[in-house]
């Protein structure tokens, strides 16, 4: 396998805001900056996000007086045009008053500039978290928002909780100019993208790799060449991307996993990619998308 010295881009992921670690800590920093004027807020009206619609869509940043003050509100950070924040709040009012429209995050995913897009990912993973976490996992009591919205504090036992990561492996076994594509029994007919899953407790990303490989389709590897990774925000995954070698081509498929799984040539992806092939390929915002591209453009 060749080793690719290019980073590729991924989906969700370019976030050019500092997350400022210092304002999140100083309960007065923060209030001074959401008192600031050029603060704005992204609202999240069930986990999705209020767009400015157009031919250059952007997200729609509402004022303070637009959130209500009761709001669950978190700080994203500060950016060159002021300090970031986001709100699970109504759209109704943004919608009609300021020509907002309420977009699916993966939709709006796909349509924002990459850096607006890695910001709704960033939102939408914290404001799920905390609508997840209202109570203790230590004592069961009820917790409360802190750290401007990276933590959340047991009322009654003073724990402290943090928004958790679920790492995902997501791979092609390759052999021989051959790449191994599948599809779960959820996904349309005729589409077919890189096998995943989640990394398990004490295991290395080489393993789970390995380990999926072998429990989904019966595919022995050797080595696994990491490529990129992406924040998925559904609700919190960080997608790693690899390549690994596959020792044969014989499969044997795990029916409750995965439907079909099918090896193909690198014209055959490439033309998948194009929108030409006979099997529909992951699109640009998926990592699965980048982990066939960079495989059929390899040197």
């Amino acid at each position: 396998m060749t080793i690719f010295h290019d980073v590729p881009v991924t989906g969700f992921s370019g976030n050019e805001l500092d997350r400022a670690d210092e304002i999140r800590r100083d309960p007065a920093a923060l209030i001074a900056m959401r008192a600031r004027p050029d603060a704005r807020w992204l609202v999240l009206d069930g986990l999705n996000p209020v767009v400015r619609p157009g031919d250059n869509p952007t997200i729609l940043w509402a004022y303070r007086s637009d959130v209500p003050h009761d709001a669950l509100s978190i700080f994203l950070g500060v950016g060159p045009d002021g300090p970031r924040f986001a709100a699970a709040a109504p759209s109704d009012e943004l919608v009609a008053d300021f020509g907002g429209k309420l977009l699916d995050a993966r939709a709006a995913g796909a349509l924002l500039p990459a850096r607006e897009a890695a910001i709704v990912a960033q939102a939408r993973s914290i404001i799920d978290w905390h609508q997840r976490h209202g109570f203790c996992a230590v004592c069961g009591g009820k917790t409360e928002l802190s750290k401007a919205g990276y933590a959340r504090s047991c009322i009654a036992c003073k724990a402290e909780h943090f928004p958790r990561v679920d790492p995902v492996v997501i791979m092609l076994a390759v052999k021989d100019g051959h790449a191994l594509i599948g599809r779960q029994p959820r996904f349309p007919k005729g589409f077919l993208s890189a096998l995943a899953g989640f990394v398990e407790p004490g295991e290395s990303l080489e393993e789970a790799v390995r380990r999926e490989l072998w429990e989904e389709a019966g595919i022995e590897t050797g080595r696994v060449l990491y490529l990129a990774s992406q924040p998925w925000p559904f609700p919190s995954s960080l997608m790693i991307a690899a390549f690994a070698e596959a020792e044969g081509f014989e499969v044997r498929l795990d029916e409750d996993e995965l439907e079909e799984v099918r090896w193909v040539t690198k014209d055959e992806a490439r033309a998948a990619l194009a929108g030409t092939g006979d099997f529909l390929a992951p699109p640009p915002l998926a990592i699965a998308h980048t982990l066939l591209r960079s495989w059929v453009d390899e040197d």
